[in-house]
């Protein structure tokens, strides 16, 4: 890495190397003038010399105070031209200032500033060279006034160039940050949707082997041949369950083996034939669907189904159950109704009995609302006033959310 100067050692060597340049150019240029008709630098104590040096010296501080820099060199410059002291490179430590106010200025206050200087500065230059001799040297005057001019564009435009790029990395910070905050919260809504699809497929498998397992349990003795078919029954749900699971957790893997279709439409059969086998009366009433159904919709309705069933197993046990689906033209309405517990006469005490949950807070009807919110529609649950409990689901068939169900 190369070594660099801090910036007020930078400015030090820079004044330094101005003073003599202006000193020193002023008299190499000079040495040939008759002293007759130019004030000598040694004349008023001298005068000439101390400007040409607290202009040049000035620039040491000139990023610190660049206005103050550039009134010290504007005047210095002036009161110099005016007694008649020998032109040269004089004007140097003035060029700088210059630049320095407009490119670490604000812009238009900098240039306003930069501009009433540089014209009250042209105004006493022309005054003072009203009769220079010969005549041709007032071109110098306007040498140091397009030259002023020059310097302050050169400023401005320096500063433009640096506001631009200041500018264009603040908007590529920006960029970034949006893209990390926007890859952050897909990351957080695929945990949410995995979160859920786990929550529906484990909670109604589980909930259909609870049962299951409970039949087992008292009627092993008694029937075995009824035991052989709970078992086989808790041996399907867990090994669809297994593969839901698989199918869910897939999109953490690169492949597709192994993956199962995404639930939708096309396994709701499947899901009442299980809700039968556990113990339900399914009674399922559908109308056609539209085609085609979008994949989240149809997603959306399988799971509010499923849950609602899972509930109806886990909280109240064998009952009838109306399953209804009706496609209107923009909407899809989800109906699941059970008629409540029922208390078979003789009933043995021993025999498995789900829990009476309805009224615990949980997550399954929380989790259904958010599906439903998430494309749009909205969701009712409550007790019937007769008994039992209903679930109703209204989703757009257009989904107005963005979420992946």
């Amino acid at each position: 890495m190369l070594f660099r100067l801090p910036a007020w050692a930078q400015d030090v060597l820079l004044a330094l190397f101005i003073t003599v340049m202006q000193v020193q150019g002023t008299i190499v240029r000079n040495s040939g003038e008759p002293e007759l008709v130019l004030r000598p630098l040694a004349d008023l104590g001298y005068l000439g010399y101390i400007l040409l040096v607290v202009s040049g010296a000035a620039v040491a501080v000139r990023r610190r105070w660049p206005v103050a820099v550039f009134a010290a060199t504007a005047l210095a410059s002036v009161v110099y031209y005016a007694l008649d002291f020998p032109d040269g490179p004089g004007w140097l430590g003035l060029f700088v200032a210059i630049y320095t106010l407009t490119a670490l200025g604000d812009g238009r206050r900098s240039l306003v500033t930069a501009g009433v200087g540089i014209a009250a500065m042209a105004a006493c230059w022309l005054l003072a060279a009203a009769d220079i001799q010969p005549p041709a040297a007032i071109g110098w005057v306007f040498f140091r006034i397009g030259a002023s001019v020059m310097s302050a564009a050169l400023g401005e435009s320096v500063r433009s160039r640096k506001f631009i790029a200041a500018e264009a990395l603040e908007r590529a910070e920006l960029a970034e940050r949006t893209r990390e905050e926007e890859a952050r919260a897909r990351v957080d809504e695929e945990r949410l949707r995995i979160a859920r699809e786990v929550h529906d497929t484990v909670a109604h498998a589980i909930a259909i082997i609870n049962v299951q397992a409970g039949v087992t349990a008292h009627v092993l003795d008694k029937r075995p041949e009824r035991a052989r078919e709970t078992l086989e029954a808790i041996e399907k749900t867990s090994s669809h369950a297994l593969q839901e699971m698989r199918s869910i957790l897939g999109v953490l893997r690169d492949d597709n083996d192994g993956r199962v279709p995404h639930p939708g439409l096309g396994q709701i059969d499947d899901l009442t034939a299980k809700a039968r086998e556990a113990g339900l009366d399914v009674d399922l009433v559908a109308s056609s669907p539209p085609s085609p159904v979008p994949s989240a919709v149809g997603s959306a309705v399988y799971r509010i189904l499923q849950e609602s069933i899972t509930n109806v197993i886990r909280h109240v046990g064998p009952t009838r159950v109306t399953v209804g689906l009706e496609y209107g033209a923009d909407t899809v309405e989800i109906r699941v109704r059970d008629e409540g517990r029922r208390e078979p006469a003789g009933r043995d005490e021993a025999a498995p009995h789900p829990d009476d949950g309805w009224d615990k807070p949980g997550r399954g009807i929380l989790g259904m609302r958010e599906r439903c919110q998430l494309l749009g529609g909205e969701l009712d649950a409550g007790p019937l006033p007769g008994g039992g409990f209903a679930v109703t689901a209204r989703l757009p068939l257009a989904p107005t959310g963005t979420a992946n169900v």
